[in-house]
């Protein structure tokens, strides 16, 4: 049964799911709760703050499916635990970064490096998979 072997196929790119959706949880908080203070419920409201907040939920949602997915498909592949461990470190710990440095809740610089990281894992993710089924 197919079904059966499939969590057996998955070892390593599950974890760096779940931490991923970890993460996105307090993305998302962060920007309801600002909703709920600033009282703006719908839109943006011109508040800086809360367009900060909700580019950095929306970066996160633009970015990280398709990444996760390419990962995904590469542990399916047969990818060496090295290169899956590599890229989904990169992915994460990039995706934090930048989330830091765009809502301004840390140092600047977190925005270009996590940006460059998740740039990064889509280049050399998808080079692995061209590389192997071309």
């Amino acid at each position: 049964d197919t079904a059966m072997e499939l969590p057996a196929m998955l070892s390593i790119t599950p974890i760096y799911v779940a931490l991923l959706g970890l993460f996105f949880l307090p993305i998302t908080l962060r920007v309801g709760s600002y909703r709920l203070s600033s009282k703006v419920l719908i839109g943006d409201g011109d508040d800086a703050e809360l367009i900060r907040r909700m580019r950095g939920q929306g970066n996160f949602v633009e970015t990280v499916p398709l990444a996760v997915l390419m990962l995904v498909l590469m542990e399916l592949s047969g990818a060496s635990g090295t290169w899956l461990h590599a890229l989904c470190t990169t992915l994460l710990v990039g995706r934090i970064l930048h989330y830091i440095g765009l809502t301004e809740i840390g140092p600047a610089v977190g925005r270009s490096i996590g940006m460059f990281a998740t740039m990064a894992t889509y280049l050399a993710a998808a080079g692995w998979l061209l590389y192997h089924f071309i």
